[in-house]
């Protein structure tokens, strides 16, 4: 599906209009940057982040870290204001830009985040953060959606994930994403209104756009915690590696 770069405008009804006819195929590229964007960017396509190889219990490593940011450019406020978990002065800091669309993403929400979650995030040692990296129409709806869902945006996620299989790929995403939506509150013309928003729209190719230009990200899931990249979907004992040190 071609599709125009970062910066040129859409007419208000193409998200909502190109969801229902979504070839499954273009999804393949769910969790790697090939898209026009990406190429408007400057970023190089890269082939999906693949869940890290599973850890035995007994002998979890930290994995490696594949580079690093400067925390305070990482937490200015960008296009759309952060979604957090957490105390502000939690030791750890972790930020998660990901993909509605993308399986591994997913898998790491269903498998690892509820763990993270009890462990870290509601004992105040951590805080959390998932900021939008849509690669596609549907990814870019499935955040529209969350961010329309105002308090409950991590809700909204939580569902929009564990119902990937139900709405990504199938053949009118539109009508689906609408169900799953009425589930959660909205109606008809809420659900409409919220996919036609442009600036909203907008303001989440800002947070893309930001988070390849400035902190290359290019793949998904992509992690920074305290500063330090990880990019893959990791275990709870890995994230328990990277985290434990810098209690």
């Amino acid at each position: 599906m071609n599709r125009p770069p970062f910066g040129q405008s859409l007419s208000r009804r193409n998200v909502l209009s190109s969801l229902a006819a979504i070839p499954a195929v273009a999804l393949l590229a769910a969790c790697s940057d090939s898209s026009e964007e990406a190429k408007a960017a400057d970023v190089k396509p890269a082939a999906p982040a693949a869940p890290a190889t599973p850890a035995t219990p007994a002998a979890a490593t930290a994995p490696e870290a594949q580079g690093t940011v400067d925390m305070t450019e990482l937490m200015k406020p960008g296009a759309l204001p952060d979604k957090q978990l957490g105390k502000d002065d939690a030791k750890v800091t972790i930020v998660e830009y990901a993909s509605m669309t993308c399986p591994h993403c997913a898998h790491f929400a269903e498998t690892t985040f509820p763990e993270l979650k009890t462990k870290y995030i509601d004992t105040g040692k951590a805080r959390y953060i998932l900021r939008e990296f849509p690669f596609d129409p549907s990814a870019e709806a499935g955040f529209m959606l969350a961010r329309c869902a105002k308090d409950n945006y991590y809700p909204m996620v939580d569902v929009l994930f564990r119902q990937q299989a139900n709405w990504v790929g199938v053949q009118n995403t539109k009508d689906a994403l609408l169900q799953i939506s009425k589930l959660a509150g909205f109606t008809q013309e809420s659900f409409e209104a919220c996919l036609t928003d442009q600036k909203l729209l907008d303001d989440v190719r800002s947070v893309q756009k930001r988070g390849a230009n400035e902190f290359k990200v290019d793949s998904t899931p992509t992690f920074f915690i305290n500063g330090k990249t990880y990019k893959g979907a990791m275990s709870i004992e890995e994230m328990s590696a990277i985290i434990d040190p810098l209690l």
